[in-house]
């Protein structure tokens, strides 16, 4: 399956979602369409940067994982990070859990029961089933994984919190949504989640608090 959250399917559909949600209307008119966000081609690579972003802002992820791709000179092998030890780990900035899950990672596309490439041709609900049989990789990366690497277009990661804060914001609600209000909310944007998503992250990223 082809990559779909391309910039012409954003536009496309939040076109279509301002049309049916006024909300959707008024923050489009203010923060203008978000750029496409491709993590490039489904990977070993693509879940390490998951790993690395775990519970971690933006810029936080980006300083591990580009001392990361740093120590392995760019060369991402699982037999590369397998040979490292824990301490040289730890000194990118990667907690002892992460190097569980890495480690964990590693193995299972050394040995073959993981093949991030044939995920693209899988659906929705199975690239969630293989992705959260590693240790470390719940429901949240497997939405990261399909958002940003296969570009599937209804995905919405309602436990994430930058979702919730944005989702807060751009429905002027009075508390922050829980998973179940955040999945109640989307539930009309179908089959336009993917697109929402990112438009909820980048207007919480870049509309002001007050007008």
């Amino acid at each position: 399956m082809e990559f779909q959250l391309t910039q012409r399917h954003l536009e496309q559909a939040l076109d279509d979602l301002a049309d049916r949600d006024r909300h959707i209307a008024a923050a489009l008119a203010r923060v203008g369409y978000p750029e496409e966000r491709r993590g490039g081609e489904p990977s070993y690579e693509h879940f390490l940067r998951i790993i690395a972003g775990q519970q971690l802002s933006v810029k936080a992820a980006a300083t591990i994982f580009g001392r990361l791709e740093a120590a392995l000179d760019g060369d991402f092998q699982p037999e590369r990070l397998l040979g490292m030890s824990d301490e040289t780990l730890r000194s990118l900035g990667l907690s002892r859990q992460k190097i569980g899950y890495a480690r964990g990672l590693s193995q299972a596309v050394r040995d073959g029961s993981l093949v991030p490439a044939s995920l693209a041709e899988l659906p929705d609900d199975e690239v969630i089933e293989q992705i959260t049989r590693l240790k470390g990789f719940g429901r949240w990366s497997a939405e990261m994984f399909l958002l940003f690497a296969l570009g599937r277009p209804d995905v919405w990661p309602a436990d994430d919190l930058g979702i919730q804060a944005g989702l807060h914001r751009l429905k002027n609600m009075r508390a922050r949504p829980d998973r179940k209000k955040t999945e109640t909310v989307a539930r009309p944007w179908r089959p336009y989640r993917g697109a929402a998503a990112i438009f909820v992250w980048h207007y919480y990223s870049n509309a002001p608090l007050q007008d």
